[in-house]
Order: structure tokens, then sequence, then C-alpha cells
């Protein structure tokens, strides 16, 4: 979105962006832009407060009073706490477990009667973008943790491949859990699955490799910033 921002302002088109990755938004210096505190597919931050996402739209739209970037601005507040209410996740393991695919595997047959039912609630999912079953996906990333770089399928690059089948993977477990708060959904993805072991130990794996555009799938695309330590 920020490539996008710089070719419609030399068509004389104003714009602002809500950045959710502020190294993101540093490196790519849209014209100007809004770095906000939440969590990945918020950018309004929490569902059911208006006045606070109204909040969000201002200081976004304020921006566009300067009449040159690039400009980067941090909005100054947390989002409200959800509705107070009691959420278990489905299972939960011990920190560090969970770099092995099987494990995954055996978590994503566990969660399948969950996600099936909040499919059929929602009539829709967004599972799927990798082309790749979740086990598929699990075992991709099992495979390059272990070193196979030819894991990626026929005619999809390496770093295409990474970065839909976990993706994907996290969206199985999100949807499976929807009955929770996002940010709680998050934290248990990150800290308590096999799921999100796997993609903290692959991590480091892509950073290390020797081609870029996986090594910026490591860097941006696999863990959210407040879950990479």
């Amino acid at each position: 979105m920020s490539g996008l921002a710089k070719y419609m302002e030399d068509e004389g088109l104003a714009t602002v962006a809500i950045a959710l990755v502020r190294r993101q938004a540093e490196q790519m210096a849209p014209p100007r832009a809004l770095w906000v505190p939440f969590a990945l597919g918020r950018p309004f931050g929490t569902p059911g407060h208006p006045a606070f996402q109204r909040r969000v739209l201002r200081a976004a739209l304020a921006l566009l009073d300067r009449p040159q970037g690039p400009v980067l601005e941090d909005f100054p507040d947390d989002a409200p706490a959800a509705a107070a209410g009691p959420w278990r996740p489905p299972f939960e393991h011990a920190a560090g477990e969970g770099a092995s695919a099987e494990a995954v595997i055996e978590e994503l047959r566990a969660l399948a009667p969950r996600y099936r039912a909040g499919v059929e609630r929602r009539g829709r999912t967004t599972v799927g973008a990798s082309g790749l079953a979740p086990e598929e996906a699990a075992r991709l990333l099992g495979r390059w943790l272990a070193g196979d770089r030819d894991a990626a399928p026929a005619g999809m690059a390496a770093a295409d491949a990474l970065r839909l089948a976990a993706e994907d993977l996290r969206a199985y477990y999100s949807e499976a859990a929807d009955d929770g708060d996002g940010e709680e959904v998050a934290a248990w993805y990150w800290t308590g699955t096999h799921a999100g072991h796997l993609a903290r130990a692959l991590r480091p794996v892509c950073m290390a490799d020797g081609e870029a555009a996986i090594r910026h799938v490591g860097d941006f695309m696999l863990i959210p910033e407040g879950y990479r330590d």
C-alpha cells in the first residue's frame, strides 16, 4: 500500500495510510502514514468502540493537511480493552514446544470441528491463499525448518509459499477460536500452540537465508512484532 500511495500522489491524489508495522512504514516511507499500536488486522482498534475508532480516523485524515512528506506519526493510545468475558483457548502447551509439523497436524485435527462450525456460521473462510490444505501447509513449514529449500509447490516462489502457508495456518487457528477476542486469540496462537512455535522457530532460519525475499518474509511476515522475542 505504501508503494501504491506514492504512485497515486504522483498522479495528484493525496493519500494517507494506517500502518500496523512501523518498521515497514519507516522503510517504505509513504507520503503520509499514521502508525497505530494495534493488533494486526485491526487498523482502527477494538471492535465495538466507535468513538475511539473515529479518533483514529480523524488522526489519519489530519495528516492530509501536511503539504509534503514523507510523514510518519504515531497514534498515542492503545486500543480499548475488549468487553470482559470468560474465554478459554481450545488447548495450550508449555512455552518452547511445538517446532514440529506432526505436532501442528495433531492440533489441526483437534481444531477441525470448531473450524468447520465457524465456517458454517460465518459462511466464509480466509484459509486457502497458499492453495495447500492446512496439513500440507504445516508439512511445508516443517520441511523448510529441516533445511528442505525445495519444499515449495511447483510454480510458486519459495518466499510466497512460506508466507502464504504460515498465513493459512494462523487463519485456521484464529477462525477455529473466534469466540475469543482477537488479541486473546493472537496471544494464544503465538505462545500456546505448536503452530505458533513452529513459525517462531522458522523465523531465524529465514533471516539467515541467502535469498533476500525469504529474509524479508522472516523479518516482516512470519511473526508480529510483539511476539518475536
